[in-house]
Formats: C-alpha cells, structure tokens, sequence
C-alpha cells in the first residue's frame, strides 16, 4: 500500500477506535493506542507484535483529534442478522441470508439529561419500497430529535423525527423479539396498521405508578411523504401497578405489572388511502402485561377504523408467552389473530400467525434466536388473493454495543 494511503487507513482506524472514548479533544484519560507494524491495525490493547502508536511523534505537525461543543458523545448500534428458510402452500421453498436491521446511534449530550438524538437505519430497496428498486442498501433517518428532560416535573419532550407513542413501549416490557417479528400492530402478518417514528413532538411522563406519551406529528410515518393535509394526535397511558413507571426495567431481574391504553387519530392521513386528498384514521388498543425473572405473559387487543377507504380497518388480538429456565435461555411463542373488516373497499383480509422458538443470550451483547413461525391468510377474502400460507424457519444472531 502507498505510504499516503497507509496514513489514511491509521487515521481512519485511529479516529474508529477514539470515537467510544473520546470526550473532547484528544483521548480520555489513561487510553493508549497499539499497532500492528504489519497489518498498521489499530487496538486498544497490547499484543503480541504490537507497538505503542502515537500519531504525533511519527508525523509531526499532525494530530488525529476528536472535537466536538456536546459534553459528551455516546455512540450504539443494533444488528439484526439472520438466515430465513420460507415454504410457502402455493410454490417452492426459498432459503436466504439477510440483515433485518442496521442501526448506528450518536447521543450528543448538551449537559448531564440533555441530548441531540440521531439514528440512521440501513436498509435493502424492495419492490416494496419501490416499483424500480434493484436491491440496493440505503441509508435513511429514523430518529433525530432534540429531548429536553424535565421541562415539568417527570415530564421531557422529544423535538424533531421522534417516537410514535407505542413501539418502544411494548418493545421494551412485553415483546423482546424485534429481530423475529415486529409488534402486533406494526407487523405485515399482525394489524399492519402503525409505524415507530414520525415528524413532529413527543411528551413523555413518567412516575411510580404512571407513564404517559402524548404525540402530535404529521402521521404518515417516518418512511411516507406527507403532503400536510392532516395531523396525527395519539397517546398511551399505562397504569403500574407495581409502581414501575419511572425504572428502566429489566425483565431478569424485575417484577412488573402493568394495564395500558393506546388511542391515536389521524386526520386525512394520505398514507392509509390510495385517494390524493387521505382519509381519517382511528386506532385503539389495551395492553396488559405480567413478568418476573422466569415468566411474562402479555395479551393487546386493538380495534381500528380507517373511513370509507377500509383498507387499515378491523380488530385483532395478540397474546405472547415467554419462560425463561435461566438467565440465558428462553422459550417464547406468540398467537396473532387480526379480522380485517369486510368493506366495499377491500372485502376482507383476515390472517393469523403463530411463532415458536428459543433464545440463547451469548454475552452482554449478542443472542441467538432459533424459531419457526406459521402465517395463515383466509383465501376468501380480497386483500389476500396474492398471498399464501406459509411455514418459516428463522435462525437469528441480535446484536446490541
């Protein structure tokens, strides 16, 4: 490799392993860099055949800094990687490797509670995101908000892409399984009837035996244009009864008790209606969810209306069982049932799906998922002429830093 371009690759490794320690110009306190003289890979520890680097002895007059105006930066990222084996009743099995999810995170905090928020998700163009899509991996937005912690008391406010008032919720008390499935409500084989972010404000709250969000965004989702026409305004209360609500709780080590609702309106949502001008939008939801260290039984009921168009219309119910015989394993199974209303608009898409599986928590920071899921479409109905019953066999590595 030219000796410029050996330079570069240094820098670009040096800055990679700086960024998680860095708080400021320079390094954080006692972190020294190694070298591999061959490879000029860069580490954070010694080694056989490594060498102390320092940057500026070698290269006098050049300096690899981190600088940055935020008190700190705090970086994350979630993978999703995984192998799908689909059966389907009317054609051949295929089977494929895939990512589900690539996230890269920044907090960059302001001072010790406040926080600019950015999230990027890499994802693969689809037929089903664009009638021109080749296969090719993008890079969107899916959060950047700026949170302002207790504006009120136990109250903060989210500014700019934020959270929609359910996802994370459920996500983070009833269903760990984001990298098998999405929620209910979200899910293709579920509801299909609500998205994670959107442009607008977040209220969140958050006492010992109360938590609330309250939203008002544009509500075609993050991955929808909107045109302006209408607003969505939606919230969820919860009740803990267990007195939970202000804890970040942790399903090993937590007992928790909780009942919430969900209730969101959505004037002339142009992404719930093939009609340019949009149709209105109602959605209602209880949840209940029970967990202590080795169980958790949660159970949501949802009841939508989406106008004279129908198409995101009907009710449904989804219970999901989790029994943990260690801090490392985990037997989980879900039922979904969703009876899609039978209107003009779309006479009738019922579905059910069912998954059943295992997980292994290797370390801190990577699981493995084995499970097999059963999506069944009624063949009566309109909104199901395309799509077959189909058996999938899902092998998962979820991966959180």
């Amino acid at each position: 490799m030219p000796r410029t371009g050996v330079i570069v690759a240094r820098w670009v490794a040096t800055l990679l392993v700086l960024v998680p320690v860095a708080t400021g110009p320079g390094l954080a306190d006692g972190t020294r860099l190694w070298e591999d003289p061959k490879t000029h890979q860069v580490y954070t520890e010694p080694g056989e055949g490594r060498v102390p680097l320092d940057t500026r002895e070698e290269h006098p007059g050049t300096e690899v800094r981190l600088a940055s105006k935020a008190l700190k930066l705090e970086f994350s990222g979630v993978h999703f990687l995984g192998f799908v084996h689909r059966d389907p009743d009317d054609g051949p099995g295929t089977s494929k490797f895939e990512t589900r999810r690539n996230h890269f995170q920044v907090k960059a905090f302001l001072d010790e509670k406040n926080y600019m928020r950015l999230t990027l998700d890499a994802y693969q163009e689809t037929a089903a995101e664009a009638t021109n899509a080749d296969g090719s991996w993008n890079m969107r937005v899916k959060y950047a908000y700026l949170w302002l912690a207790d504006v009120l008391p136990g109250t903060g406010i989210e500014i700019g892409q934020v959270h929609l008032p359910w996802l994370d919720y459920e996500e983070s008390h009833g269903w760990f399984y984001r990298s098998i499935s999405k929620t209910f409500i979200e899910a293709e084989e579920g509801a299909a009837l609500f998205t994670s972010a959107d442009l607008g404000v977040n209220v969140r709250t958050a006492f010992d035996h109360v938590s609330s969000e309250v939203v008002v965004v544009n509500g075609e989702g993050f991955h929808a244009r909107s045109e302006g026409r209408g607003l969505l305004v939606g919230g969820r209360l919860v009740w803990h009864l267990l007195g939970t609500g202000r804890k970040r709780v942790n399903p090993l080590r937590d007992r928790y008790l909780d009942a919430a609702v969900l209730a969101v309106h959505s004037n002339d949502d142009e992404a719930k209606t093939d009609t340019p001008d949009g149709t209105d939008f109602d959605l209602a939801g209880l949840h209940v969810v029970y967990n202590c260290p080795r169980f958790l039984v949660a159970a949501m009921y949802v009841d939508a209306d989406n106008d004279d168009y129908g198409r995101y219309e009907g009710h449904g119910l989804t219970v999901n069982l989790e029994i943990r015989p260690s801090d490392r394993w985990a037997i989980l199974a879900r039922r979904d049932d969703w009876d899609q209303s039978d209107t003009v608009a779309n006479h009738g898409g019922d579905r059910t799906n069912t998954i059943v599986g295992v997980a292994w928590r290797y370390d801190r920071y990577v699981r493995f998922i084995v499970n097999l899921e059963q999506v069944d479409y009624d063949d009566a109905d309109t909104l199901n002429a395309k799509l077959a019953d189909e058996n999938r066999l899902y092998v998962t590595a979820e991966v959180h830093w």
